[in-house]
């Protein structure tokens, strides 16, 4: 077969020489364009097309796109100034996460400084107005958070807000003269409390559902009203044990309840006449899309295919935009007019196998998780991976994804648990992991594990544990906790050790940690230790591979040495694989290496060798 220009992968190799695993992670894929708000016709996407994920600018009007980024580790936090004059994005060194704003026009030119002034930190928002003010958040641990008010005029950033939780910009008002900030004053890093303020720091109003901290209810800034002089401000909540939409008008005080019918958690954006909402349902690990009019309180269905909407826009004219995938058909990005709206060049990515909804009866309620079984390979049971998600607070959805393709392809079969402390499922259900931090979500994987085996899905005595990130945290953890249940660990830029992690990590990850454990480690002691894997690292039996980001800022590197110098000292079978990139990588090719030595690792040290 005969590859053309557009079937060749960077660096010249044809599509048809690679396998379907490594198709899927370089097959050209494109995010859902935002565009700017006085200029439509402008908008900025991340693709990896290059074999890196950066930042390009795409006019519609004329249909030029252009990269605008170029950076060895990849870029993907970036933004448009309303009038589509300016692309703003965030330079941080090697994926540290640690920088400055720098911007560049639209249309090319060199980069500059676009907060001068204003020492790098870790970014905690970042809203526009349409005469250059800029409103940055900042977070470092000297100063814990800060907002500042940057003016187009070259005058010194000023300070309009300051506190050592965690905070950050939510939005700025389409007239520029209300900042909404989003705070973590009462000591829950959980759950926000919301304040909104004039550009020069003055209060115009407060919302705080959590009571002081003495309650367990969030609010969530979604968005000014995209009309100038409208003070309403559209909020999510939490008041009935879910994620819902209001609408809080600041000036007044008027809290517009939509009570909008539906089950699981709901979402909601403006669309930009201000009339209406666009309203994304998330339930049982899928999406829906809704049009919500606020005067008629009319809900109308928005058509998509079952599966799950990563991302959603509506736009001027009223059609929306969304970013759609299901597990066994790879992301595109539609529109309701019909058809795909950026069709990335070069060849697709192959298919892979749908998901099966579980249910299975936890300590703490019905668990939901997501099962693929291999094709191809029999009946099963299969040589089986867990393959847990990170955060903890998101959770696995029926959407595509490369890795647990890639097992599948490799007679695999997969699992997702979607434990306690997963989003989509209520506000109990997430906040369940205060003070037995991994405990809990162990509890939830084991009764899982227990029915894959019971079903005949899962060889006990070939079971993978995986994840990355917390993912990676509760699989050392349940390695050391439950030893005889899992046959290989798999583990990329895990927490291992946490005492030394809390001291580590970035302030905003502190701020959360204290919120889990109720405290520092030097205040609940007994807390971490119980739920660091760093305790159990001795009863370790299954071979374990660890990689690991050298300027990861969430986990940071001392602590995973500290974990592998314990396993090297007793003479346990591992690997560590040390990268130069910070909490993950936005290499293509970088990400391939990775998941080809987990697979390698997997099938080198599981019983029994290959998968039947």
């Amino acid at each position: 077969m005969t590859s053309s220009d557009s079937d060749l992968i960077p660096g010249g190799t044809p599509a048809s020489e690679m396998p379907d695993w490594e198709k899927r992670f370089r097959a050209p894929r494109v995010g859902l364009p935002e565009w700017a708000e006085d200029a439509p016709d402008r908008s900025l996407f991340v693709s990896n097309a290059t074999g890196t994920y950066e930042l390009y600018a795409w006019d519609r009007a004329t249909g030029t796109q252009r990269q605008a980024t170029d950076r060895p580790n990849g870029t993907t936090d970036g933004t448009l100034s309303p009038d589509g004059e300016w692309i703003w994005w965030f330079s941080d060194t090697d994926g540290d996460e640690f920088g400055t704003w720098v911007r560049q026009p639209f249309a090319g030119g060199p980069d500059e400084p676009a907060t001068p002034g204003l020492e790098p930190s870790y970014p905690a928002g970042l809203a526009i107005g349409r005469d250059g003010t800029a409103v940055v958040g900042r977070s470092t641990d000297e100063d814990g958070s800060t907002i500042h008010v940057v003016r187009p005029d070259g005058s010194a950033p000023a300070v309009i807000y300051r506190h050592r939780e965690s905070a950050g910009v939510g939005d700025l008002s389409r007239d520029g003269t209300l900042v909404a900030i989003e705070h973590t004053e009462h000591g829950d890093a959980m759950h926000s409390a919301l304040r909104v303020v004039t550009l020069d720091g003055t209060t115009v109003a407060e919302l705080d559902d959590s009571h002081g901290g003495t309650e367990e209810l969030g609010l969530e800034v979604l968005g000014f009203a995209p009309v100038a002089g409208d003070t309403r401000l559209l909020v999510g909540h939490q008041r009935r044990g879910r994620w819902e939409p209001m609408v809080w008008d600041v000036s007044t005080g008027a809290q517009e309840d939509l009570a909008i019918d539906l089950p699981g958690d709901v979402s909601a954006e403006w669309y930009p006449d201000g009339t209406a909402l666009l309203v994304v349902h998330s339930f049982e690990a899928r999406d829906e899309l809704w049009r919500y009019d606020l005067a008629a309180r009319d809900l109308v269905r928005v058509d998509t295919p079952p599966g799950s909407v990563s991302g959603a826009t509506a736009r001027p004219d009223g059609t929306v935009e969304y970013q759609w995938s299901s597990a066994a058909q790879p992301a595109s990005v539609r529109s309701t007019a019909g058809g795909v709206v950026l069709d990335p060049p070069g060849f697709r990515a192959p298919g892979s196998v749908p998901v099966e909804d579980v249910w299975v009866e936890g300590p703490g309620g019905r668990i939901h998780a997501l099962a693929q079984r291999p094709e191809g390979h029999g009946k099963g049971p299969f040589p089986t991976v867990f393959e847990i998600h990170g955060g903890p607070t998101w959770h696995d959805s029926d959407s595509f994804a490369a890795t647990p393709a890639a097992w599948l392809d490799h007679g695999f079969a997969v699992v997702r648990v979607n434990y306690r402390g997963s989003t989509g499922y209520g506000r109990e259900w997430t906040d369940a992991l205060k003070h037995r931090v991994g405990l809990i979500e162990l509890e939830d994987i084991s009764a899982v594990r227990e029915w894959a085996v019971s079903s005949g899905l899962a060889d006990p005595a070939r079971m993978v544990l995986s994840g990355g990130s917390w993912g990676g945290y509760l699989t050392l953890l349940g390695i050391g906790m439950r030893p005889d249940d899992w046959a290989v660990g798999l583990a990329a830029v895990p927490v291992a050790d946490y005492v030394t992690a809390y001291h580590d990590e970035m302030e905003a990850l502190k701020s959360l940690d204290r919120t889990l454990f109720g405290g520092t480690p030097e205040e609940v002691p007994d807390r971490f230790e119980a739920s660091s894997p760093l305790t159990y690292v001795d009863a370790v039996k299954a071979p374990v591979h660890i990689a690991a980001g050298v300027n990861d800022p969430r986990c940071p590197i001392r602590q995973i040495d500290n974990y592998v110098d314990r396993l090297a000292a007793r003479g346990a079978v591992h690997e560590v694989y040390r990268y130069d990139a910070g909490h993950g990588s936005l290499v293509v090719e970088e990400r391939i290496k990775q998941v080809r030595m987990e697979l390698e690792f997997a099938l080198k040290h599981l019983p029994q060798g290959l998968p039947r």
